[in-house]
C-alpha cells in the first residue's frame, strides 16, 4: 500500500518522525503497550533497553494479528517516566523503520504507569489495509 509521508516546510523536520501520513484502510486503535512478556510479567526491570524491546515484540504481534506490519503504523505516543530514556526510545524504534519512513510521533513524560517498574508505555494507531 502506498504512503504519502508529510513534512511541510516552516515545521522541524527530526530522523525519528513525520508530520503526517496519508493511506487508504481501516484505522485501528491499539492498546498502550507495555513490557509485559505473554505470562504478564514485567521483562526487564529498570533496563530501559529491554523494556522497549518487549514493547515492539508486543506492538509486533498485535500489528501482525491484523493483517498488517510496522509499516502501517502511522501514529506512536510514548509516554515515558523520564527523558533519559529517550536515546534508548529512539534507538529500538528506529529498528523497525525505514529512515525517512517513521510514523508520526508524540512524547509526553509521566510521573508514573500503571506498575511503578514500568519505564515506557507505547500506544500505535495503525492504518490496515484494505483486503
Amino acid at each position: 500500500m502506498s504512503a504519502r509521508y508529510v513534512n511541510p516546510e516552516g515545521l522541524k523536520t527530526q530522523s525519528y518522525y513525520t508530520h503526517a501520513i496519508v493511506r487508504d484502510g481501516t484505522l485501528v486503535f491499539l492498546t498502550g503497550q507495555v513490557a509485559w512478556d505473554e505470562a504478564g510479567e514485567l521483562v526487564g526491570r529498570d533496563d530501559i533497553g529491554t523494556q522497549m524491546a518487549q514493547i515492539w515484540i508486543n506492538i509486533g504481534a498485535a500489528v501482525t494479528a491484523l493483517g498488517a506490519t510496522f509499516d502501517d503504523i502511522v501514529k506512536i505516543v510514548t509516554y515515558s517516566t523520564s527523558r533519559e530514556w529517550l536515546p534508548a526510545i529512539h534507538a529500538e524504534r528506529s529498528k523497525h523503520f525505514a529512515p525517512g519512513r517513521f510514523p508520526a510521533s508524540t512524547f509526553v513524560l509521566v510521573s508514573g504507569l500503571v506498575d511503578p517498574d514500568m519505564l515506557v508505555e507505547i500506544d500505535v494507531t495503525v492504518m490496515v489495509p484494505a483486503r
